[in-house]
């Protein structure tokens, strides 16, 4: 656990503390739930161990994997706001070379509880294991789910430049005027951000790290500031990053102490100004296009990052009527 919680200008708890900015504790995720009442956190995202016998986790039987899920699923909604969402992002379970989708597995756990999916996002990265016998995977699900019909969701915090952001209606009333949103187009369910490998600006100890900015995407658009978002596999603390540089409160455990020092030294980091991401505007390399390079950034907490999103969207458009 953090050596000196004085250290730091935020507020730091290794339990469930409703003035806490961010909670940490280092442990099984249900030892922490108990502490929670129901109907608490706002945003519940989290990837699970994919149950493959990672350094983190005990191999299991799919069905005893299954059932550990549950118990932590149920809990979770027992915790989720009622106008609360909750995202479950999986990989597949191979087994001898056979392929079981983890989110098809899981879905009937949530089916049960009574919460309606809104999305299977599919997540898609460039790069990954090479495989033999089958086709290379490059792609991960993030189920999405809500408690009810009235549930957070702001599509302005996380749209992205148009394709062609300078189209116009050709005829009828609104002949001239720009056909597209001014401040970008829905992201659609299909994501394409790098995943972390080695070479990643945000690469720690953690073999199955979130990049920040997939995180930064489900904190903006499925919260408002002050809001708690809740991660109960923390890992090394993308979840806790993005929350806190956005002024939303975060909760989560882990149970590797490692992977807990780490996530300190991460927000430390953000706390100085020192911590460096991949921003959320950076485009997948394209080593045919020329322009719009965008760098890693050095991030601070308290630094207002939806309003440097947005304006990133109108610079990049900007640029692109100059042209």
């Amino acid at each position: 656990m953090v050596n000196n919680p004085k250290a730091y200008n935020l507020k730091i708890s290794s339990k469930f503390d409703t003035e806490a900015d961010f909670i940490m504790h280092e442990g099984d995720v249900r030892e922490l739930l108990k502490q929670v009442p129901d109907g608490y956190f706002k945003l519940i995202v989290t990837s699970p161990p994919y149950n493959l016998g990672k350094a983190y986790e005990t191999k299991l039987r799919v069905d005893e994997y299954i059932e550990q899920q549950k118990s932590v699923i149920v809990e979770c909604v027992r915790t989720l706001h009622s106008e609360g969402n909750i995202c479950w992002q999986v990989g597949n379970y191979v087994d001898k070379g056979e392929i079981k989708p983890i989110d098809i597995l899981l879905y009937p756990i949530f089916a049960d509880l009574k919460l309606k999916l809104r999305n299977r996002i599919i997540w898609y990265f460039g790069h990954g294991l090479h495989a033999t016998k089958r086709f290379s995977g490059r792609y991960e699900v993030i189920l999405w789910f809500t408690k009810g019909d009235d549930y957070t969701f702001n599509l302005d915090a996380v749209r992205v430049p148009q394709k062609y952001p300078y189209k116009k209606h050709f005829k009828g009333s609104k002949k001239g005027q720009l056909s597209g949103n001014p401040l970008g187009k829905n992201p659609s369910d299909i994501w394409e951000i790098p995943n972390v490998k080695a070479n990643h600006v945000e690469k720690t100890d953690h073999p199955c790290q979130f990049p920040v900015e997939l995180i930064e995407r489900l904190v903006l658009s499925m919260t408002n500031p002050g809001d708690w978002v809740f991660d109960p596999f923390m890992g090394v603390g993308s979840t806790a990053i993005a929350s806190l540089l956005h002024s939303r409160r975060v909760a989560g455990a882990e149970i590797v102490p490692r992977y807990v020092e780490i996530s300190f030294d991460r927000v430390k980091m953000a706390e100085q100004g020192k911590l460096r991401i991949r921003p959320m505007e950076r485009p997948v390399y394209d080593p045919n296009d020329k322009g719009h390079s965008v760098p890693p950034k050095n991030v601070k907490l308290g630094e207002p990052e939806q309003k440097r999103f947005l304006e990133s969207i109108e610079k990049y458009t900007s640029e692109g009527e100059n042209e």
